[in-house]
Formats: C-alpha cells, structure tokens, sequence
C-alpha cells in the first residue's frame, strides 16, 4: 500500500470519527467536515489505486521492450531509425 492510499484510508476513518461526533452531538459543522474528510479519503485512497495500476502496467511494458531488444536487438535498432524519421518527416511538415 502506497503513502497516498495509507493517508486516503486514514483520512477517510478520521471522517468517518468526525461524522458520527457530529451525528451525536448535534454538531452539525463537525458532521460536515467528517462527509468531507471521508470523500476526500476516498478521492486519495482511488487516486493511489490508480497509480500503482498505472506503474505496474509501465513496468510491465518497459520488461516487455527490454525483452525485445535483447532478444531481436537488430530489429530494435531498425524501429528506432523508422520512429526517428517518422518523427522528422513530422516536424519537417508542420514547420511548412
């Protein structure tokens, strides 16, 4: 579990606290700032979710092209030129 989930899930349960002090003793500002807490939580806790998916998969990716390459290193060198002239042939045509 990353920092950003550890403190969404914390944050979250602090609102939750918050919320049912708010509930109990009829605060109603304490209430509110407990629903914000626990959205907020929730919102931190996705958000960490989302990025260890997203460096996962990009790790994942980068093994897979560092397979590639030693495996078939002429091959790479050959996706290389054509990406590299491609993106000339790119910019050479939006400077016109």
């Amino acid at each position: 579990m990353t920092d950003e989930r550890i403190e969404g899930v914390l944050r979250e349960g602090v609102g939750h606290v918050q919320d049912a002090v708010g509930g109990l003793t009829g605060d109603a500002k304490t209430q509110a700032k407990g629903k914000l807490n626990q959205a907020a939580g929730a919102m931190q806790d996705t958000y960490g979710q989302l990025s260890n998916a997203v460096t996962d998969n990009l790790e994942d990716a980068f093994d897979e092209i560092q397979s590639f390459v030693k495996a078939r290193p002429f091959a790479a060198v050959g996706i290389g030129v054509g990406l590299g002239l491609l993106a000339g042939l790119i910019v050479a045509r939006s400077r016109d």
